[in-house]
């Protein structure tokens, strides 16, 4: 089990209560108060940050068939301690079988996050704040960030899908499920779980910050289907998943 490493950053209460879960059961709910507080970001700005999303475009990557999920892809170096984040070049996304059975073992390209949503300040405080809590979870000074923002879209016809994989893990080092926003559904019931099945968390990301951490190599996770509330009414859950590998 890993265990947390004294660090300064670990002072501020949410990142020391974040730290022990992590370095514990494994994975942490952050609310989405303490998780503004932290990245210092109101209501309002977490509505002009939702605005990406607007921006996303169809995967056409499921192995399902489903035209559900809208995303883009991206890729940084981080210092956290320096707060130093570099945007990589665009690139495939690729993930073995052993850890995607649906959608892994090949290259998928998706289109690249748009220059306003790689340059937000929203979004580095919040990359740089998570790369302090895990590295102080495990001494880690320099993680690769993965950005996948999802749009998980549902209609009378078509269930969305936010886990199509089911219960998995994405072959990283922590994995982060933030939410930006929820239209019109219902369902999206996020599961952790430990290797042995053993049941740590359940939650429902509901408020746009709220958002769920996971030691990736310890835990598994899921997420259930979404569904419209209104079938006559556009529907959709909007997350940002961010994936952080040690380098």
């Amino acid at each position: 089990m890993a265990t947390a490493i004294a660090h300064p950053v670990a002072t501020h209460p949410v990142t020391a209560e974040a730290v022990e879960a992590l370095a514990g059961p494994g994975g942490h709910l952050i609310p989405a108060a303490d998780f503004s507080a932290l990245v210092g970001a109101d209501p309002a700005e977490w509505n002009r940050f939702a605005r990406h999303w607007d921006e996303l475009t169809l995967d056409t990557h499921m192995a399902d068939g489903g035209t559900y999920r809208h995303r883009r892809y991206g890729q940084f170096d981080l210092d956290p301690a320096a707060a130093e984040l570099t945007l990589l070049p665009h690139a495939p996304y690729r993930q073995e079988t052993d850890v995607n059975p649906l959608n892994g073992g090949v290259e998928r390209v998706f289109d690249p996050l748009t220059e306003s949503f790689a340059t937000d300040p929203l979004l580095r405080s919040v990359l740089v704040e998570l790369g302090r809590i895990f590295s102080a979870v495990d001494g880690t000074t320099a993680w690769n960030v993965k950005l996948h923002p999802y749009r998980i879209a549902a209609s009378a016809d078509q269930t969305g899908q936010p886990a199509p994989e089911g219960r998995h893990r994405d072959g990283v080092t922590f994995i982060t499920s933030l939410m930006i926003g929820r239209t019109n559904v219902t369902g999206g019931e996020s599961g952790v779980y430990t290797d042995e099945g053993e049941h740590l968390m359940t939650t429902t990301l509901s408020r746009p910050g709220d958002i769920l951490l996971g030691d990736d190599r310890r835990t598994l996770h899921s997420v259930t289907p979404v569904q419209p509330r209104d079938p006559g009414l556009a529907a959709h859950r909007d997350v940002l998943v961010i994936a952080y590998t040690a380098r």
